[in-house]
């Protein structure tokens, strides 16, 4: 059986180790844009207080996945899926162009979402969506410092990516504005009482918070990002956009899968094709939801796994798991909303 994975993140990288812990005559092949192994996408968050994170982040280097018979090729681009001959294409490598399939896992999960509005100013703010976003951002710092400036940075997005950053960032002593649309903070996944706690003790950490912000445009001014909104425009060294995350479902809706929100699947993590299936935060379950949080990625990539391998029958459900946010001195009274 010939397994082709797009994607290396935890969804990829758990389906494909225990699929060959349990299959060991398929050949498993996975794709991957990025270069710099597997590794810890919730760590990105915190990667401004640790110095050693661009290695601790590594959980395990490409290569202990080729010692375990994993041909893993890197740095590659997938441009388009042929159902009928049941072929990848790809580019990135010589002399290959298509790759064939019995089965095909889609795990390529979430792109960082730019608010529509933004887009013209792609030139004025950072991201944080991988390792590569992440070194930028620190190579940005570290040249602040090395003119003995700490920068200060404005973060677009009140959620739980922005509010994560943000206290980071407070932890290495940079000052940090969050500029958030809504009347309180991560309003998502909080109850209104612990919205406010989170809110007072970022304040505590040093962290401007700016609620109810509506924001016109970015502009660059010398060396400086302007934020301009109804009441002011203030100036940033640095601009984060944190606005939530959107499913890669542009190779899904070029070959003719269904998809909504992210890819549709069955309760089998099966598309409605019978040889694609969607695994991690780009499924999305018939109930509408998808599961954007490490636990349940973890345990659908196992349990799909297991299923291929005829060792499982019951269908997918999601386990029980209580998402948290990775917030300096907060701990939530109530349970997070999902």
């Amino acid at each position: 059986m010939k397994i082709i994975i797009i994607g290396s993140g935890i969804a990829g990288i758990t389906f494909a180790e225990k699929f060959r812990a349990l299959s060991l005559d398929a050949k498993i092949t996975l794709l991957s844009k990025e270069n710099d192994g597997y590794y810890s996408r919730p760590m990105l968050s915190k990667g401004f207080s640790d110095d050693d994170i661009e290695q601790s982040i590594i959980i395990k280097p490409f290569n202990d996945l080729l010692n375990n018979n994993i041909c893993i090729i890197s740095g590659v681009e997938v441009t388009g899926i042929n159902r009928s001959k049941q072929l990848v294409n790809i580019k990135g490598v010589d002399e290959i162009e298509t790759l064939e399939y019995d089965i095909l896992i889609l795990a390529m999960g979430s792109a960082a979402f730019i608010p529509p509005p933004f887009l013209p100013y792609q030139d004025c703010f950072y991201l944080l969506n991988n390792l590569v976003d992440l070194k930028k951002l620190r190579k940005f710092r570290q040249s602040m410092l090395l003119k003995n400036e700490r920068p200060h940075w404005a973060i677009i997005g009140g959620g739980l990516i922005g509010c994560e950053v943000a206290s980071d960032l407070a932890l290495t002593n940079d000052p940090v504005t969050i500029f958030h649309a809504m009347d309180r903070l991560m309003e998502r996944q909080l109850v209104e009482q612990d919205s406010q706690s989170l809110l007072n003790v970022l304040q505590t950490s040093g962290v401007d918070i700016r609620l109810n912000q509506a924001i016109k445009g970015l502009k660059k001014a010398a060396n400086k990002i302007q934020i301009i909104t109804d009441s002011n425009q203030s100036e940033y060294d640095s601009i984060i956009i944190c606005c939530g995350f959107k499913p890669r479902t542009e190779l899904a809706i070029n070959a003719g899968l269904e998809t909504g929100r992210g890819i549709k699947t069955n309760q089998f993590l099966l598309t409605n094709d019978k040889n694609i299936y969607a695994l991690g935060d780009i499924a999305e379950l018939p109930n509408g939801k998808l599961y954007a949080f490490i636990k349940p990625i973890r345990h659908q990539a196992l349990w799909l796994a297991s299923y291929l391998s005829k060792q499982e029958k019951q269908p997918w459900e999601a386990p029980p798991f209580s998402p948290s946010a990775k917030v300096n001195n907060f701990e939530a009274a109530h349970p997070y909303l999902f």
